[in-house]
């Protein structure tokens, strides 16, 4: 895949002195083309304008996500309308499988990062993040947009699924139709989308290296964080986060529904905009989530 010349020469702007050893390129986002320059230098190249916007807000919360968490997050040195740059943090992927191949006490230290993780953010000062203009979430959704989804989803995706997934649909809805399921929340700094990708792994030391990609960060839903945990690791995981995740039981049931529409949400992408990659955005998703209202434990 070849890189565009006016990708090299702005890193080559940037960066006058440096030689282009080895390059990685990846186009798979949604907002960002990425340049990775000698496994040292990453430098994101914007796609469109609502990227634009996204990037700065980007650069606004992890301004303030540095101050209150331990783990290694990006620290944007050159930030310009279409283009950052920063340091390369090391690690791979942290799938299900790897952690589930680590030893007891390298897989309870990893956990326990995570849930850590979590509870920094989702801890951070409400006056903090307002002083620091930080706005609402791109994923955060309403009980009228879950609504809308169960709509959407009888609309458009039963005439492709069968009996028994059209069952699994009305099921997963039924406590937010009936109000069994309570969706009111306090907003807090959410990541929005944090799935293994973004979670780096250091095989040495068997520990987490760094957090990256703060793209949908904002004021939201703390149980959307942990759905996107739950549906990379699953609730056998996601529950052993409890004794550093303090809000665990506040937060599970909300999340426990919204990790279930994830798969809707992205095959009604997928017929909407005619792109069958969308559909397959969640294969290889942890599946042992809990119904609605099982007690944790």
């Amino acid at each position: 895949m070849k890189i565009p010349s006016s990708y090299l020469e702005k890193i080559r702007a940037v960066y006058p002195n440096v030689s282009f050893d080895h390059l990685d390129f990846n186009q798979d986002g949604m907002v960002n083309d990425v340049v990775v320059v000698n496994h040292e230098i990453v430098c994101r190249f914007v796609k469109d304008d609502w990227g634009k916007e996204a990037l700065l807000h980007e650069a606004k919360v992890l301004e303030v996500v540095r101050k209150y968490v331990d783990l290694q997050v990006p620290h944007f040195e050159n930030l310009e309308e279409s283009f950052v740059n920063y340091r390369f943090i090391k690690g791979e992927p942290l799938s299900r499988n790897t952690l589930l191949k680590l030893s007891e006490a390298s897989l309870t230290r990893v956990i326990s990062q995570l849930a850590i993780f979590h509870q920094q953010l989702h801890s951070i000062p409400n006056e903090v993040l307002v002083n620091a203009g930080i706005s609402s979430s791109g994923a955060v959704r309403s009980p009228e947009d879950w609504l809308q989804l169960y709509e959407q989803a009888q609309e458009t995706l039963f005439p492709h699924l069968w009996r028994h997934q059209q069952s699994w649909i009305h099921e997963l809805f039924a406590p937010v139709v009936t109000g069994e399921l309570d969706l009111s929340y306090t907003p807090v700094l959410i990541d929005g989308d944090k799935p293994v990708y973004h979670i780096l792994f250091d095989p040495v030391t068997e520990s987490i290296s760094g957090m990256i990609d703060f793209g949908t960060a904002g004021l939201g839903d703390p149980a959307c964080d942990i759905a996107v945990q739950l549906g990379n690791y699953g609730e056998s995981i996601v529950q052993r986060m409890q004794s550093d995740y303090l809000m665990l039981a506040e937060h599970i049931d909300r999340a426990r529904f919204w990790v279930g529409t994830l798969e809707l949400q992205w095959a009604n992408r997928a017929l909407k905009y005619k792109d069958v990659s969308l559909s397959l955005a969640h294969i290889g998703m942890a599946k042992d989530i809990k119904l609605v209202g099982t007690p944790l434990g």
